[in-house]
């Protein structure tokens, strides 16, 4: 995967975003993550390594790994992928209640075709910046 940028689906993605590459997946930093401080065999091994790490980084204790697979599943972009959600106790007053915030996140992204008016997109520096920090976190 040695390249300028990466496809996820049909968008670019600058090199500079992605912290962790293997010969079929690629781990990158999200444009628009849910919560503050936060991507088939291979995809899981590269999920599960990712997550763990991430988990530690962030002082988690947990983590919550979503796939949105379909428009009826709320996916936004026609590409598989695994989000990695770093937990930590009292994030949410009810565990389960980070479901009904991804779903309402994909309705709001479905009403509003321009920008999220919650979630803006960060920076390409911004981007940089953190997929730097978990790089070194790899290699």
């Amino acid at each position: 995967m040695d390249a300028e940028f990466y496809m996820f689906g049909p968008h670019k993605i600058s090199k500079k975003d992605v912290f962790l590459e293997t010969h079929l997946s690629f781990a990158m930093v999200n444009l628009r993550p849910v919560l503050p401080d936060e991507e088939v065999t291979d995809l899981w091994l590269t999920a599960k390594k990712v997550g763990r790490r991430i988990e530690s980084f962030h002082s988690a204790t947990s983590l919550t790994l979503n796939i949105q697979d379909g428009p009826q599943a709320g996916q936004s972009v026609p590409h598989v992928h695994v989000h990695i959600l770093p937990r930590k106790h009292g994030d949410f007053e009810n565990n389960d209640e980070i479901y009904d915030a991804l779903d309402e996140k994909e309705r709001e992204l479905k009403k509003h075709l321009d920008l999220d008016m919650v979630r803006k997109d960060r920076s390409p520096e911004e981007r940089a910046e953190e997929a730097e920090q978990y790089r070194k976190l790899f290699y």
